[in-house]
């Protein structure tokens, strides 16, 4: 299964890029297939987290037992097996406000 060689790397410093992590990870002798550190769309800054990939579950696990809670750029990292994203639910306003369905924005029409 795909999902358990993949790891969410969290609580990275913002500053951190994908070659700074490759090379922290390299450093502890482990060698990844694939990194990605997640940014904002419109800013382009990381969001503090990322994914890394291993070409086995072995090294996967491998990895996560070498990088979980250690610190990393001032940081103590969270390491585990990534988990498949699940759909959003759109949570768009339209709320009509009291709990009162009235049909309208808010209650004052």
């Amino acid at each position: 299964m795909e999902e358990q060689k993949k790891l969410y790397i969290g609580n990275l410093s913002y500053d951190t890029s994908e070659s700074d992590l490759r090379g922290f990870i390299e450093g502890k002798g482990i060698t990844p297939t694939e990194i990605k550190v997640i940014s904002d769309k419109y800013t382009g800054k990381s969001k503090g987290f990322g994914f890394v990939e291993f070409e086995t579950e072995e090294q996967a696990q491998s990895a996560i037992d070498a990088l979980n809670e250690q610190d990393f750029a001032g940081r103590k990292l969270t390491v585990n097996k990534a988990k498949k994203m699940q759909p959003r639910k759109d949570n768009f306003g339209g709320g009509s406000g009291g709990g009162r369905d009235s049909g309208y924005r808010n209650n004052r029409y």
